[in-house]
C-alpha cells in the first residue's frame, strides 16, 4: 500500500524514516515514492522457510550473511526491503549495528508477492537490483513459481516441480520449489 505522503527524494525519506512516530513501521522508497510493506502471515511463512534453508547454507559455508525483511538496503538510489536476502562476505565482511539501510546491496534479493503488491513496483526493484548486480528471486504464492532474475540472462521460471539453485551467487546450494511453500 503507498501512503499518502507526498513524492520526495532520497535524501528526504531517509530523514522521514528515520523519525520515532515511523519506528513501527517498514517502509520502501521505490520510484519516489514512499511504500508500507504490509504484514501477511502468509508471506511471512514462505520467506521464513526460504531465509532458514538459506541462512544454514550461508552460515554453514561460512560465506556472509542472511537477513529478513527488517534488513534494507540502498539499491541503485532507492530503499528496498527485500523478504530473505544474502550478502557475501566479499561485498562486506561483517555487519554494522546501525539504523536505516545498508549502503550495499545485496548479492541476492528474494522478494515473496502478497496480494497487495504492485506490479509496478516489482518491475522497478527487479530493474534497480540487476542493475546493481544483484540476482533476484521473485517468489509467486499464488502461482507456486520462483522467477529467477539474473543480470544479462533471460528470466526462468520454476514450478513446484524444479529445484531453485544458488547459481554463481551460492555454488552448491539448492532448494525444492515446493519445499518453499507450507502444505496445504
Amino acid at each position: 500500500m503507498v501512503t499518502s505522503i507526498k513524492r520526495m527524494t532520497v535524501v528526504e525519506f531517509d530523514e522521514w524514516v528515520n523519525l520515532p512516530e515511523q519506528a513501527d513501521q517498514l517502509y520502501e522508497f521505490i520510484g519516489g515514492e514512499i511504500v508500507e510493506v504490509p504484514s501477511n502471515i502468509y508471506v511471512s511463512n514462505v520467506a521464513s522457510r526460504i531465509n532458514r534453508r538459506l541462512g544454514n547454507f550461508v552460515e554453514d559455508n561460512e560465506l556472509g550473511f542472511v537477513t529478513g525483511e527488517a534488513g534494507g538496503y540502498m539499491v541503485s538510489g532507492e530503499r528496498y526491503a527485500p523478504d530473505v536476502a544474502y550478502l557475501s562476505n566479499a561485498k562486506q565482511e561483517k555487519l554494522l549495528y546501525k539504523s536505516g539501510y545498508n549502503s550495499i546491496p545485496p548479492d541476492l534479493a528474494v522478494e515473496v508477492l502478497s496480494p497487495d503488491d504492485s506490479e509496478r513496483n516489482l518491475a522497478i526493484k527487479v530493474a534497480n537490483y540487476l542493475a546493481a548486480a544483484t540476482v533476484v528471486w521473485v517468489v509467486r504464492p499464488d502461482k507456486k513459481e520462483v522467477e529467477i532474475f539474473i543480470p544479462g540472462q533471460p528470466v526462468t521460471v520454476l514450478n513446484v516441480n524444479d529445484t531453485v539453485d544458488g547459481g554463481d551467487v551460492l555454488p552448491g546450494f539448492s532448494l525444492p520449489v515446493k519445499d518453499i511453500f507450507p502444505k496445504e
